[in-house]
């Protein structure tokens, strides 16, 4: 089923073409307000919500539930769509959802010089506490994505196709957004019958993940070998400095694995980098796999002798 995430700057009509693309298509919108209204309060008081209405860093904050309010939302949203498909407007979805073979991410955007003049038309204001005005929701846009996940909300590979509004009207862009949400979809249904078969060759970094892999088969679990990169560390200009791909994904259990059969000296190292990959992206489920846990699969099945 197909799913929308729209991600819109202040200004570009993004709000006024999702709901008309939601009408086209007969799609609920789940946004900010329905999220502070209707999902917040199951877990959170008077004081957290308005800290959650505030400040980005609050949703790093542990809730009732023991997770992250980051974490209850990624989790309220993935078992939405799983039940029904929705355009998401915000909340980070574009992240959330990023690999998910059935979303599809849009960005609405508009020049500074448009988004200054319909700003100025529809909050009644001068040109200078407009641009300051833009700029203020810009930051805010861009500070929860940076907080949260660690993203530029900006970086246009986040997003399948960004639509500009300076020369098209609200119902030509929703008209066209709905053809492409409708080849969208026909794609997402073709898909599965024509994707090509799980024979191809992996070639594994180390001959632990080549059994651990063994492992799986025989439990016809399946599974991705380093499907992801995540980036960890930047530099001052925003260059990725030190990234970290988990060893298997398994998408039953939507679960990132780590395996650590090496030597102790580096195992510490390798729990700091998990440790920190669960802080920058805090809806990844990442469980590592230790060499004693290893070789215990190992013996249990008769794969091999103990890892050296």
């Amino acid at each position: 089923m197909l799913f929308i995430t729209v991600s819109r700057q202040t200004g570009s009509l993004g709000k006024e073409i999702t709901e008309l693309l939601a009408q086209k298509l007969d799609l609920p919108i789940i946004n900010r307000d329905l999220v502070m209204s209707q999902w917040f309060p199951e877990i959170a008081n008077k004081h957290e919500l308005h800290m959650l209405s505030e400040s980005p860093g609050f949703f790093l904050t542990s809730s009732q539930e023991n997770i992250s309010f980051a974490e209850y939302l990624e989790n309220r949203l993935r078992d939405y769509i799983a039940a029904q498909p929705a355009i998401i407007f915000g909340l980070g979805a574009q992240i959330i959802f990023a690999d998910h073979p059935a979303a599809l991410h849009l960005k609405i955007i508009a020049s500074q010089k448009v988004r200054t003049q319909r700003i100025m038309q529809t909050h009644c204001l001068e040109q200078k506490d407009a641009e300051r005005f833009l700029a203020l929701t810009d930051r805010k846009h861009k500070r929860y994505i940076s907080t949260i996940y660690g993203k530029d909300w900006s970086d246009p590979t986040l997003y399948h196709l960004i639509l500009n509004t300076d020369l098209i009207g609200l119902d030509e862009a929703a008209g066209l957004l709905y053809h492409v949400a409708q080849n969208k979809e026909i794609a997402c249904n073709v898909e599965p019958q024509t994707a090509v078969a799980k024979d191809e060759i992996v070639v594994f970094k180390h001959p632990s993940e080549e059994e651990f892999a063994k492992i799986l088969d025989m439990h016809s679990i399946e599974w991705e070998y380093e499907p992801r990169t995540f980036p960890t560390k930047w530099d001052t200009e925003g260059n990725v400095t030190q990234a970290f791909s988990p060893d298997f994904y398994l998408p039953r259990f939507d679960t990132y694995i780590e395996l650590t059969t090496m030597n102790q000296k580096y195992v510490s190292e390798k729990k700091k980098k998990v440790a920190l990959l669960r802080k920058l992206y805090p809806g990844i489920n990442i469980n590592i796999v230790f060499k004693d846990d290893f070789n215990t699969l190992m013996k249990r099945f008769k794969l091999k002798d103990d890892v050296e």
